[in-house]
């Protein structure tokens, strides 16, 4: 159930200012975006810095510049023609070539023929670009986490919004927030790029007086728009990417699921190496896991996991041990999933620090999280 919050003053506002709205109706789709079903909204976009320019700017400006040696008009004109479509050309996205997007049952990415180093930082802008603000990046591990947003499209149209445009947008809540993660992998050369979010709804108590947020479920369709958007945005025509989904999502649907084995102690799958490392990467992401760091020439993903279902008592940290920086108890552990290919099966287990299989209560519940997010 979606809620919607108005406050008083500010809709008492936005429908004075009704009429003045409406005369410039040319305005209005711009403001609402109607036709597009992913809007999120997280940062408020500023005017660019700007640098005075000086001489030596000037003069290295081409149009400041004489032509050198003897030339007639044509051919001057000619020249200036030739700088100015390299400039332009220059100030556009370069395009990526060889970006192809893959389908494995419910996972999806892409693969960019560059390497991880060229296409991280592609990958951040691209982001920001979608009104996103970056809560974590690391390139090292080639990982990187938004933080929550709105998807303004959940608002639901009307001819109130339509009229009233950005200003509507501003005392009407979707009551959703989404957050993404990207990671990228080097596979023999090329960058693999996988997106994966989280999901939340804000939902009514039990007596209906207060609200609160609870995770809802991911939805693979919008980890593939994503994909899309991110193609076109390396450089990919708006067709061609178009194309590209369509085939990915006639891909047959054959994966099976995992399974237990009767100790809980490891998860199995009917897949070789490089299919179960990808799966347990997307189910990781998914789970939300922080991830440390990782080596697929080992099989092993590095991850801190704060396990709230061991009975122990948890003290979190109170507001004078953040401000005199004493020690969080609650702190989460290492650990690593491992997973070793077995011809053409896979098994996913759980190590320590000393690369010892875990079979406690923690490694089963890691297990028990990863192999739900795999179904």
């Amino acid at each position: 159930m979606m809620k919607q919050r108005i406050n008083k003053h500010a809709a008492c506002l936005a429908m004075g200012m009704g009429v003045l709205v409406l005369s410039g109706c040319s305005a209005v789709k711009q403001l609402t975006g109607a036709e597009e079903s992913v809007d999120y909204k997280s940062t408020v976009a500023g005017e660019p810095l700007s640098i005075p320019p000086d001489l030596t700017q000037a003069n290295e400006n081409a149009r400041y510049r004489a032509p050198e040696g003897t030339t007639t008009y044509s051919q001057y004109a000619s020249s200036q023609q030739a700088r100015q479509a390299a400039s332009d050309k220059d100030r556009v996205l370069p395009q990526t070539p060889g970006v192809e997007v893959m389908r494995d049952g419910d996972l999806r990415w892409l693969v960019v023929d560059q390497p991880a180093s060229a296409v991280y930082q592609k990958v951040v802008d691209f982001w920001i670009d979608q009104g996103f603000t970056l809560h974590s990046r690391d390139p090292k591990a080639g990982l990187m986490q938004t933080d929550w947003a709105e998807n303004r499209a959940k608002i639901p149209e009307g001819w109130i919004r339509s009229a009233l445009g950005a200003i509507i947008d501003q005392v009407f809540d979707s009551g959703e927030r989404d957050r993404f993660r990207t990671r990228l992998e080097r596979v023999n050369g090329k960058t693999e790029v996988y997106i994966s979010h989280e999901h939340m709804e804000e939902t009514p108590s039990g007596d209906g007086a207060t609200f609160k947020w609870v995770y809802g479920k991911e939805d693979p369709g919008l980890n593939a728009a994503m994909l899309a958007r991110l193609m076109v945005y390396l450089g990919t025509d708006v067709k061609q990417a178009q194309q590209q989904v369509a085939q990915a999502e006639q891909a047959p649907d054959s994966l099976q699921e995992p399974t237990l084995a009767e100790d809980q102690t490891a998860l199995n799958l009917s897949e070789d190496f490089d299919r179960a490392w990808r799966r347990v990467g997307v189910a990781i992401d998914s789970a939300g896991f922080e991830v440390v760091d990782r080596d697929r020439s080992a099989g092993d993903y590095y991850i801190r996991y704060l396990d709230s279902d061991t009975g122990e008592k948890i003290e979190q940290q109170n507001f004078f041990g953040r401000l005199f920086g004493t020690k969080n108890t609650a702190e989460a552990a290492s650990y690593r999933i491992h997973v070793a290919g077995q011809g053409a099966t896979s098994q996913v287990t759980v190590l320590d620090k000393s690369g010892q299989i875990l079979q406690d209560g923690t490694a089963k519940r890691i297990l028990s999280v990863l192999s739900n997010h795999m179904t």
